[in-house]
């Protein structure tokens, strides 16, 4: 992790040098480094996976639920780089809207979650 927060202490030092004269490479730093991190980003996913392996040997979880929160792990993270790199351009209204639409789209694929969490508690209410 100290790697990756050096990388990008450096990539921002970098932007901040070239944004005065040539400020496109500071805009292709701070793309080269989100690219970078999130490479890195996505070689941790394999011990979140392990993890989620691991709950189903202990417990049975429907496996519809289980690739539901590896889509939400991955909206999250396309949504948070692309407004980031938006707000960070100085487009902050489709930064904010990248936001509102990644929100939106993690509620609607939590939906079968949130339904069998409900019918779920209505079961136990009712017995």
């Amino acid at each position: 992790m100290v790697q990756i927060a050096a990388a990008g202490m450096i990539a921002v030092i970098l932007a901040i040098i070239f944004k005065k004269g040539k400020e496109e490479f500071s805009l292709y730093i701070s793309i080269a480094a989100c690219v970078f991190i999130l490479i890195w980003g996505m070689g941790k996913l394999e011990v979140i996976f392990d993890a989620i392996d691991r709950l189903q040997g202990y417990i049975k979880i429907n496996q519809a639920y289980v690739t539901i929160l590896i889509k939400i792990i991955g909206i999250t993270y396309v949504t948070e780089i692309s407004a980031s790199l938006c707000k960070d351009s100085g487009y902050n209204a489709i930064g904010e809207q990248i936001e509102l639409v990644g929100k939106l789209a993690i509620l609607a694929i939590s939906m079968p979650i949130m339904l069998a969490i409900l019918d779920t508690i209505n079961g136990l209410l009712s017995v």
